[in-house]
């Protein structure tokens, strides 16, 4: 859970605990208890719904890339080219997710001017979503101070991240929301299984892939309440067929032909995004 929530959570827990003392009676009855604690735990968990992000951001997949030493990869990304050529809502939210990773992976790796660049692009596509004023107008101030100073740049970008996904969940559009976060989870993965030629090769390249099942997992669970919604139908079917790749590897022993399996499914998935 995000530092937002556990702010948001702590605070709602404690006004409601303290209307609850100052309401109840002397002679504390037990029927009172049983009425009061349903009341406080779905007031809290409908207040802390909406501003948790589904899934770990990608600056946790690109930060490991970074650790384990995989190089930044120029090309390797979405081209920002690309951005003025998305009509459809449905090609705008998810390429705003990709940017999104992208910029994620450019700003891990202290690539300014690609940074920049795919803040721009992302600005594009969120102009084109009319979802302006889910985009922090400091943003590309407060990026370009931080370009020095990665923590803090993490930080903002990351906070953008969390902002546009409330935004969009609480203005009516949460089933955007979600192609938002599908298209930053496929374009993570992509990067982490094409950032090397030889990924078999690497062993905690391949450990990091394995790893992002678990999030693969979180997000079709977070899709499957918006099925309903054609576009989110065609994300569930897609990303069951990656799970089903995923699902072959055996106590996570990967063999290099499951590992290529996955890599092809996430090369099509994504190229099918972003094309």
């Amino acid at each position: 859970m995000n530092r937002r929530a556990i702010s948001r959570y702590t605070f709602i827990l404690f006004a409601l605990a303290l209307s609850v003392v100052a309401c109840k009676p002397v002679d504390k009855k037990k029927s009172g208890e049983q009425t009061v604690k349903p009341l406080l735990k779905k007031a809290i968990e409908s207040e802390v719904k909406d501003v948790v992000y589904p899934l770990p951001t990608t600056f946790e997949l690109t930060s490991m890339l970074n650790r384990i030493g995989a190089d930044y990869i120029l090309g390797l990304s979405n081209s920002t080219d690309n951005a003025d050529k998305y009509f459809t809502e449905k090609a705008r939210a998810l390429n705003l997710g990709v940017y999104g990773a992208d910029l994620s992976y450019a700003s891990t790796y202290n690539r300014k001017q690609e940074t920049m660049l795919f803040l721009k692009a992302s600005k594009t596509l969120i102009d084109n979503l009319e979802i302006t004023s889910a985009y922090n107008k400091t943003l590309v101030d407060d990026v370009e101070k931080n370009l020095d100073d990665k923590d803090q740049l993490v930080k903002v970008i990351t906070n953008s991240f969390y902002d546009t996904y409330e935004f969009l969940n609480k203005n009516g559009k949460a089933n955007l929301s979600l192609l938002v976060v599908s298209g930053s989870f496929i374009e993570g993965l992509y990067i982490a299984t094409h950032i090397s030629e030889n990924t078999y090769a690497n062993p905690e390249i391949v450990k990091v892939i394995f790893d992002q099942k678990a999030s693969l997992e979180k997000l079709l669970q977070v899709l499957e309440p918006e099925k309903k919604d054609p576009n989110v139908a065609a994300l569930i079917s897609e990303f069951t067929g990656l799970k089903a790749s995923y699902d072959k590897v055996v106590e996570g022993k990967m063999t290099e032909a499951q590992l290529n399996e996955i890599i092809a499914s996430v090369a099509k998935l994504r190229n099918s995004i972003v094309e």
